[in-house]
């Protein structure tokens, strides 16, 4: 494997995400503070409603980034070109898709805004603004995935951070000096810009014989990206139904008022879990090329390192959630009105979000490895199943419980989806058709792995400490989270295999390393 490229990729990606997330906080914090959290709702459900509108991507990305790579390592560039110039003309017919049915579902805004009347703000105008910044970055989408393909993922998530960047700092400013919603959303769309104009100029520079040469795609190549686009894009389907259907839900049954704090939640574990899954997205180029060039034994391997590991930053990142969000809600997001939820539903968001994550692993290799096909109907009946458990679990909820319960009714659902569909379906698939070994080990160690977070997430609640000060507060509760944390941590670290041997291989190689550099300054 690729280690150096692999290791640039993931660092250049943590690197920018973490003043992403400080970014998104400060923006946020900004919007509701001159705007309301009103405004902080509705935007959110356009952000929901808008990846909605994203299933026409069709996963078009994935499957054609995944076709190349094996053109890629055996030097063939007409075809790497054929792919490239497919792409280029399948996301300028997607992105006017977008374009045209978001303008469509227009006149379903306020119906989608339970108490949109209480907020003084054009909800034509503003969304129409958010989705021309959404449909711009298809203009330069297939650029972004040939530099990719290439395994240089710290090319293009330079060019995206510091666009993004670029837009929270003038949104910042907007904020205070125009306390204006759509200003606001017209710095969206100038970062676009830049980043589409940066990208053409990087592409060109390091893949201009790629782009210059004209190659239409032959017959059988042709077949596989259909099969490909195919499954992903029942993947796309499930995925927008899970991922985005409970803010739209919530909106429309709860409110936006609600959603807006909740989104405040989400905001920062979607931050951090964002940061997290760097450590798992840049390697997917690396793990596909590995999965061409090396056997199946030794790609099983890497995954179950990756899964323990997987394991190990999950249980302390989300038990250090749950053990500060209260307190960086109000740190972070200050404000005259009140925005913290009851803790049991803090609890849930946590219990959700971790087990979401501890897929991470097996979506790493399903994508590197190609076998997003064989399970393409899944997505579909998790997205079904989701959203109906879901509407039903939020009256039910607010009947056994109260009103203020019902967001909860929405998370849990979205737990059982993943239990009995996610966590059962992608593993098999991955190891039946793209491991072919069997699957019952990885089973029993995933789902002892998410038994013993929620027994530390219990333990945790009850070891939580309550003070005046939000900062000694947020400094005590986070220390006691780490410490939980490492036990389990420590215990698998030791008892997985793979874990440890490639754990030493790093030190062993590091410790080689630096002695011949000792060496030779010697």
């Amino acid at each position: 494997m690729d280690k150096k490229k692999g290791l640039l990729n993931v660092i250049v990606s943590i690197a920018f995400k973490v003043l992403l997330l400080v970014g998104a906080i400060l923006v946020r914090r900004y919007l509701i503070k001159y705007i309301g959290n009103e405004v902080n709702g509705l935007n959110s459900l356009y952000t929901s409603i808008i990846g909605f509108l994203a299933v026409a991507e069709l996963g078009v990305g994935s499957a054609i980034t995944f076709c190349m790579y094996k053109p890629i390592v055996e030097g063939d560039n007409d075809k790497v070109s054929a792919l490239y110039h497919l792409f280029t003309k399948l996301y300028l017919i997607i992105g006017a898709i977008i374009l045209a049915v978001g303008c469509a579902l227009m006149p379903l805004l306020p119906y989608l805004a339970a108490d949109y009347n209480d907020i003084n703000q054009n909800l034509y105008l503003t969304f129409f603004l958010l989705l021309v910044s959404v449909v711009i970055t298809y203009l330069f989408s297939s650029k972004t995935s040939l530099i990719n393909a290439y395994k240089n993922n710290y090319i293009t998530t330079t060019i995206t951070s510091v666009g993004q960047i670029l837009q929270y700092v003038l949104q910042i400013v907007v904020l205070i000096y125009t306390r204006s919603f759509v200003w606001y959303l017209v710095c969206a769309i100038g970062a676009a810009v830049m980043q589409w104009v940066i990208t053409e100029f990087a592409a060109r520079k390091r893949h201009n014989i790629i782009i210059k040469n004209k190659q239409s795609i032959d017959a059988e190549t042709k077949k596989e990206v259909t099969k490909n686009v195919k499954a992903m894009f029942m993947h796309r389907i499930g995925g927008v139904l899970v991922n985005t259907a409970d803010s739209v839900i919530i909106s429309a049954f709860i409110g936006v008022v609600i959603l807006g704090k909740y989104t405040n939640y989400t905001t920062i574990m979607t931050a951090m879990t964002g940061v997290l899954g760097l450590f798992f997205t840049p390697l997917t180029s690396i793990i596909g090329h590995l999965y061409v060039e090396q056997d199946k034994t030794e790609v099983k391997k890497y995954l179950n390192f990756f899964h323990t590991f997987n394991f190990i930053i999950g249980i302390i990142f989300f038990l250090g959630y749950y053990a500060v969000i209260d307190n960086l809600v109000n740190i972070c997001f200050k404000s005259n009105e009140e925005l913290v939820l009851t803790k049991p539903i803090s609890f849930i968001i946590t219990l959700n979000y971790f087990i979401q994550f501890m897929r991470q692993a097996t979506l790493l290799f399903r994508d590197a490895t190609g076998t997003f096909y064989n399970d393409r109907w899944k997505p579909l009946f998790e997205g079904l199943l989701n959203v109906a458990l879901s509407i039903g679990f939020v009256f039910l909820f607010s009947y056994l419980f109260g009103e203020d319960f019902a967001v909860v009714g929405v998370i849990v659902a979205t737990i059982v989806t993943n239990l009995t569909i996610c966590h059962i379906v992608e593993p098999r698939v991955l190891f039946k058709y793209g491991l072919q070994s069997p699957t019952k080990k990885y089973y029993l160690r995933n789902y002892l792995y998410i038994a013993v977070f929620g027994a530390a997430l219990t333990a945790l609640h009850f070891c939580l400490q309550t003070y005046s000060s939000e900062w000694k507060e947020l400094l005590v509760n986070g220390c006691i989270a780490v410490a939980i944390a490492l036990i389990p941590s420590v215990a698998v670290a030791f008892i997985d295999k793979d874990f440890k041997h490639y754990i030493k291989s790093t030190f062993v190689r590091l410790k080689n390393k630096f002695k011949r550099k000792t060496e030779e300054n010697n």
